[in-house]
Formats: C-alpha cells, structure tokens, sequence
C-alpha cells in the first residue's frame, strides 16, 4: 500500500520540467498554467496589514459590582471660624437644681416697725438681798408749801433773731408754774405780785441793742458794740406785774441783732422769777 502512494507522489514530481516547459509556452499564449509541487517549508509572516475601519458602537454593558471602601484620608487643616447663628427658641426650663452652698451675710437692712408687746414671762426668783446703801438727798422742805410759785429760766438755740419781734428762748432749763410759753417767747403773768427779770446774752459779729419789753413798752435798753471779739451784754430790772401781763425781750433796733449761739460753748439766758405776791390774792396760782 506505501509504494503505491510514494508512486503517486513521485509522478507528479517527475512530470514538473515538461509541465513546466509546456507552462512557459503556454504562458506566452495567455493558456492556463499548471503547476504540480510538494509544499515547502512556512515562511515568515509578512507585514501587518493596514487597520480596518472601526465598527458600529455596541451595546452599553451591565453595571459592574461596587468596588471595595478606599482608606481614609488624612485629616485636613481647621476652617475659618464662621460667624455666629442666630438664637434659638428658649429651652424648657430644666429640673430644679441641688441648693447651693450658704452665701455671705448681706449688708444689715433697716429697722423694722416693732411688733406688739410679748406675754409677759413669769416671774423669776427672788435674788439675793443687795447691800444697803448710801443714804440719800434731803426731801423737799414742806414748810411754805401753800405759798404761789412762779420762776423760769430758759435759753435760746439760734443766732441772729429778726428784729422788734420777741425772741423765742425754747430751751427750757426751768418753768415753775409753767407761765413761761416757749412758742411765743413771752412770760406771762399767772401771779401778780412784784417780780424780778435778768438776761445775759453773747454777741458776736454784730452789735447788739436789745430791751425788756412789759406790755408792749420797753422798761430797759441795753447796747452793746462789737470789738470783733465775742461779748456779753446783761441788763436786770424788778416790775409788778399784775394777772395776764407780758414780759419778753425784742432787737429795738435794724441790724443790731448780733445775738448768738454755739451748742459747745456759749449760751444766752432770759430768767425771773417770783419776788412775792401781793398781799390781796397770797394763795392765787
């Protein structure tokens, strides 16, 4: 069976240079050629060929799957602070807090209005006896004591009184019988009878002219002139008076009031007193 086909192979073969000349001939004559060979050996390939034209779009794919979360990134460098939101609505007020801790005394507030008078608490026990003591001031003398009184001596508590009106003494040192009215500055007679009046009053910084004035008439004047140093100027008299005269004292001159007054050192006094009483009413108040 192989001779046979090495015999079919070789024959072709070994009719190619007839073939071959009858191919020249022919091939001068335009006849078909025919060629009778083995294959030989792969040649290299050849050069690429030029690129085809691009196809048609095709269709858009499926989505793909979500990849895998990247690593975070480093932290970036702080904003410029921005500006202030507006306020907001008002909270709910919050529980009651704990109480705090016991803050300072404040200042001392005023005197309150007292309040009414306590039960009186029961009585305690009795002490022990204390040691007896110095003897006491002689009482007052009974003798004479159905005779009227009449006394005062009062002292005055401002300067520079206006003038040719009586002057208002309101200190009142003594007012026995209490005929001496410290709201008009007058004595006014609760016992007639025969009565002694004197004054000592300071001046300074003006002259003085001041007078002991009975019922509307003076019955002594006395002027004293400023030397720029303080001075007293004094005047006394004895009157009778009868119930319901007026004795006082008054400035009789403009701008010569130089009376004065100083709480620490200095004082100025308008006194009388009862000498006796007249012998018609000697037990009249």
């Amino acid at each position: 069976m192989i001779p046979w086909v090495l015999l079919a192979c070789a024959l072709p073969c070994a009719a190619d240079p007839l073939l071959a000349a009858f191919t020249r001939r022919d091939s001068q004559k335009g006849a078909p050629q025919l060629v009778c060979s083995l294959p030989g050996p792969q040649g290299p390939p050849g050069p690429p060929g030029a690129p085809g034209p691009s196809g048609t779009v095709g269709r858009m794919g499926f989505p793909g799957k979500d990849g895998q979360d990247g690593q975070d990134g480093d932290r970036g460098d702080s904003g410029e602070e921005g500006p202030p939101g507006r306020t907001g609505n008002r909270g709910k007020q919050g529980p009651k807090g704990k109480a705090g801790a016991i803050g300072l005394a404040g200042p001392r507030g005023p005197k309150g209005v007292s309040g009414t008078p306590g039960k009186h608490g029961t009585p305690g026990k009795k002490g022990p006896k204390g040691k007896k003591g110095e003897p006491g001031l002689p009482g007052p003398c009974s003798c004479g004591s159905g005779r009227p009184k009449s006394a005062f001596s009062v002292a005055v508590t401002k300067s520079y009184p206006r003038e040719r009106l009586p002057i208002k003494f309101d200190k009142i040192l003594m007012n026995e019988g209490g005929h001496y009215n410290s709201s008009s500055g007058k004595f006014i007679c609760g016992v007639p009878g025969i009565y002694y009046f004197t004054y000592d009053i300071t001046l300074a910084n003006k002259h003085l002219a001041i007078g002991l004035v009975h019922n509307g008439q003076y019955r002594i004047r006395t002027f004293d002139a400023n030397t720029g140093n303080h001075d007293v100027a004094s005047g006394s008299t004895i009157l009778a008076l009868k119930q319901g005269d007026e004795v006082w004292l008054q400035i009789f001159y403009s701008e010569q009031n130089g009376l004065f007054y100083d709480p620490y050192w200095t004082d100025s006094l308008f006194t009388g007193f009862l000498i006796y009483a007249d012998q018609d009413n000697p037990n009249e108040l």
